[in-house]
């Protein structure tokens, strides 16, 4: 009979450490996806940053221009 205990305490054991590893698993997944989440938004706010700062500059350009060619009576 004391054979039977230790084999019911060694299944249980087992099961214990099998869940506690699934939980770590788990765990460590949600950590991987909210680390690319927020690679994710990162990288969306450095896109919309950067086309900010082209459109800006583009629209200076055209300003600075567009005032030149009035200084030069092109326009």
């Amino acid at each position: 009979m004391a054979s039977k205990g230790l084999q019911d305490l060694k299944q249980q054991v087992q099961g214990a450490a099998q869940e506690a590893v699934t939980a770590a698993g788990a765990s460590a997944q949600q950590v991987v996806d909210q680390a690319t989440e927020a690679g994710q938004k990162a990288m969306e706010q450095v896109a919309k940053s950067t086309q900010e700062t082209i459109d800006k500059t583009a629209n200076q350009a055209s300003e600075t221009f567009s005032g030149l060619g009035k200084k030069l009576g092109f326009m």
